[in-house]
């Protein structure tokens, strides 16, 4: 049913867990996978114009090395598991968008996700990534715990 799935990770342990958790149902249903890592967007906050471009440009290189790690443990996972993998980054504010967009871009079946098990009132006002994706998604979405 499920042929292509899309892994977004933030490099948390329970994105790691669900990495894990996906890679076994991808290679349980036949599926291929997609791994995501959204790295934000650079914000100015300096008026010294030299110091804006070096940091920026030290912005920029961290986020790449930081998203090719976090992106080569799951080629590393899935290739151990015999499941095809492709990886990207995306740079965004908005992780959430960019995960459904990326999703949309590669025709993924499904987005399969870490919830970050915050619950009641925190739940509510924190709003993680994982429940902007659930809601606004039109790809279903398995969250694992």
């Amino acid at each position: 049913m499920f042929k292509h799935l899309l892994l977004p990770t933030d490099g948390s342990a329970a994105s790691e867990s669900a990495i894990r958790q996906s890679i076994q149902f991808a290679k349980a249903t036949s599926a291929r996978i997609t791994g995501v890592h959204v790295i934000p967007e650079y914000h100015v906050f300096s008026r010294q114009l030299l110091t804006l471009a070096e940091t920026k440009e030290q912005f920029d290189q961290q986020g790449v090395a930081q998203a090719v790690k976090l992106l080569d443990e799951i080629k590393t996972a899935a290739q151990a598991a015999g499941v095809e993998c492709d990886t990207r980054y995306v740079v965004s504010n908005h992780p959430y968008e960019a995960i459904i967009q990326v999703a949309e871009e590669n025709d993924c079946d499904m987005i399969t996700m870490a919830s970050h098990g915050r619950k009641g009132v925190r739940g509510i006002f924190a709003a993680g990534e994982t429940q902007k994706v659930l809601t606004h998604s039109k790809k279903p979405v398995l969250i694992f715990r």
